[in-house]
């Protein structure tokens, strides 16, 4: 059976910075006329950061959510970035460290019904653990946890980020530590 939903038109509500907004009109499987509000969005690049058994994080406060955050260290896809380069810059920025190798893991869709925003995330061996510059308006914290305490953090809900879950649950249940 076919699924497939067809664009009629892209009708743009809202175009800003860091997402545009369509409330575009479509057609369901059998024709019949729908709407579907997309959010549009240019992607990131998060990466999971592991020297000698301690993870890299970074806390920093989400105002969409009113509340610091720990998280892996991510961030958004530069117009035209691939996304191994923004998981370079990010890793480097946000926490200081240089990597010899960098592994695509996972694509992560976060919510595939109304964004089409993908998250690549990478697996970072480090060479070198440095100072962070982050960004000009980013105001976060560095932080080098090791296993046991995440998986503490997980188990009592102190880490909430699907990236970072998504990540973390990878790299627990890898052969490949």
């Amino acid at each position: 059976m076919d699924t497939t939903e067809k664009t009629v038109a892209k009708n743009y509500v809202y175009r800003g910075a860091i997402i545009n907004v369509r409330c575009d009109d479509a057609l369901l499987p059998g024709g019949k006329p729908c709407k579907r509000e997309i959010v549009e969005h240019r992607g990131g690049a998060a990466v999971l950061c592991v020297k000698n058994g301690k993870i890299a994080f970074v806390k920093q406060y989400r105002y969409a959510y009113g509340k610091e955050m720990t998280e892996i260290p991510a961030g958004k896809l530069e117009a035209g970035e691939e996304p191994l380069s923004a998981a370079k810059r990010e890793l480097k920025e946000e926490t200081g460290t240089e990597a010899e190798k960098f592994e695509k893991i996972a694509e992560v869709y976060p919510s595939p019904g109304y964004t089409n925003e993908i998250i690549y995330v990478y697996r970072a061996y480090p060479l070198s653990v440095g100072e962070a510059s982050p960004d000009a308006d980013e105001f976060l914290q560095a932080l080098w946890l090791d296993e046991a305490e995440v998986k503490q953090m997980i188990a009592d809900g102190k880490i909430s980020d699907a990236k970072t879950l998504i990540a973390l649950q990878y790299y627990f249940l890898s052969e490949k530590k």
